[in-house]
Order: structure tokens, then sequence, then C-alpha cells
């Protein structure tokens, strides 16, 4: 089948993109797999809007290869058949309600009658959470009403690839929660999504692969487990029975590093270490056998945080 395969919504290889003399996307790989919630971080300017806008067909790319949904996409201003998202933010009519915004939206993209009538509308706005809105004006929507209301447009084609572009910006912790129920059973029943967050437990809540690009390329796309997994040290908040003692086991352990200047608010039976997995577990099983009890123990900041940041700021730093 070329370089699509059954198994990916998306497959892009080599993906340049510039406007004028600035480069936005430089020989980017993604590959999505259908059914799956696949992140997009990255710092402002790293290319992650372009690349959900050559998704949606918005613009097209100067060179490489891409594939949605098994089509090579070859020209753009259209969204290709079975995708449905927005980028930067949906665009949406202030005096019109938000059952009649989704109606025009409708009208305009030729939906039929089925998807586009009443009942079509009135269950993806019950999706999202906005019945008890629908008949109000939109002008009066908070952020994160505005998003759930893009969402849900995106929903009337019933799309097999969704693409977001921060959706959870502006919703309240209800509001977040619903909406990712709503990607999480969407995905379970095959559509694939991709979104782009700049919060990392966003990410680790909702996605099974993310694509970390800074200055226009790829500096780690895989599974999360894969990236927790890597050589990296992680600072990590230890809380014991025993802190003087648990303090006193690091300092002898090879591989454990005492910090005390992270900035992070110590309780007293709080130590704060860094190290390797392998030396943690190590630390771990001494403090345990010295009949101390592990009350706590996490990442001062998560894999996915502690990665990104680490990955970006060395790109940053080879610019």
């Amino acid at each position: 089948m070329g370089l699509m395969d059954t198994l990916h919504a998306v497959r892009a290889r080599g993906i340049t993109k510039s406007f004028g003399d600035v480069v936005a996307l430089d020989g980017v790989d993604l590959d999505v797999t259908q059914g799956q919630i696949h992140g997009l971080v990255g710092p402002n300017g790293a290319g992650k809007t372009t690349l959900l806008g050559l998704l949606l067909g918005l613009a097209v790319a100067d060179g490489g290869r891409l594939e949605i949904l098994g089509t090579p996409v070859e020209r753009a201003l259209a969204a290709p058949d079975g995708v449905a998202g927005f980028v930067d933010a949906p665009g949406l009519y202030p005096s019109l309600t938000a059952r009649q915004n989704l109606a025009a939206l409708a009208a305009l993209r030729g939906l039929d009658a089925g998807t586009a009538g009443a009942s079509g509308i009135d269950d993806v706005l019950g999706e999202v959470g906005l019945t008890d809105v629908a008949d109000d004006k939109t002008r009066g929507f908070s952020l994160g009403m505005r998003q759930r209301l893009g969402l849900a447009a995106a929903l009337l084609t019933r799309p097999r690839l969704l693409v977001l572009d921060e959706p959870s910006n502006g919703l309240d912790p209800a509001g977040k929660r619903h909406v990712h129920g709503v990607l999480t059973r969407l995905a379970a029943d095959g559509t694939s999504v991709v979104l782009s967050s700049h919060r990392m437990d966003d990410l680790e809540a909702l996605c099974s692969e993310v694509t970390i690009l800074a200055t226009g390329r790829v500096v780690f796309s895989g599974p999360l487990g894969k990236l927790a997994a890597e050589n990296r040290e992680l600072d990590y908040r230890l809380r014991t029975s025993d802190p003087d003692t648990a303090r006193r086991l690091a300092a002898d352990t090879d591989g454990i590093r005492i910090v005390d200047d992270t900035g992070v608010r110590q309780d007293a039976d709080v130590l704060v270490v860094r190290a390797l997995v392998p030396a943690l577990d190590e630390l771990v099983a001494k403090v345990v056998r010295s009949d101390v009890a592990v009350r706590e123990l996490a990442p001062v900041v998560s894999p996915l945080e502690a990665a990104f940041l680490a990955l970006t700021e060395l790109q940053e730093a080879g610019r």
C-alpha cells in the first residue's frame, strides 16, 4: 500500500515547511496509529501549529511525503475526507447560539440531514456537555465553553482523525474531565486523535504516544513508557518514617545525589534525591531493609516534563 499501511491514520516522512526565511518544519517524521491519542508538544515556535495545519489541509508541505487515512496529501485548503478539528481556536459566529453555530457549519460542509439535523446537533452538544447552553449566544461563552463547542463542531462529521490544538485550554477541572472522557471514548471506538498541549499532565492522562518538537525537528517520538525509561536522571521525592536514616543511606549509595536546592517545598520527612532508576531501586531496598517505611516515592516533575525540558533545551542550545 505504499507509504501508508492499515495500522496508521497518519504517516509522514521528511516533511519540510518554510515561511519566507523561517523554517517551520525541518524533516519531520510522524506516525499516528489508528485508534490512538497522540500528543504533540514543544515550545512556542517549535512547529506544532504548522504540523497541525498540514494535517487539517490548511497548508501544504514544501517537501516530504504525507498520507492521511491511506490517501497521499498533495493539495491544501480543504481538510482530507474523514479529518476534522481546529488550530489556534475554533472559529465561531458570536451572534449565533451554540446550536445555530453548529447548524451553520453543517450547512457549509454540506452534511446530510441525519448528521446536520436537530438530533445530530443535539447529540454532539450532549457529548461535550453543552446541552444546557445550546440556545445561548456564543458571544458570552468562556474560553473553555468555546473550546468545547469547537470540539462539538469537529464531531459533527464523525471524523476518523481528530486534530485539536490545546483542547483543554480554559477548561475548569470538571470540563477537562468531561473532554478527556470524550476523547478517550472516541479512541476506544477507533478514532485517531492528534492533540497539542502545553499541559504535561493532560498528555500523560490521555496519550499513548507523544512527539516532541523543537525548532521544527522531532527530538523524540514514541510511547510514553519509552520516554520515562530512557537513561535520564530525575529528581524524586522520598518520604519515609525515618528521614535521618534515609538521608544517611542515600549519602552512602552510589549514583544517588541529595538535592536540597530544587526550589521544592520540603517537609521535614521528605528527602529529594537525583538518580537513575537502578540507583533509586537500590536506595529503596536499603531503606526497607533498615525497617524504615516508605510513605511516598514520586518524581518531582513527571518523566515526560523532564524529558521535554531536557530535549528542548538541548535542541535550543545547538541551534
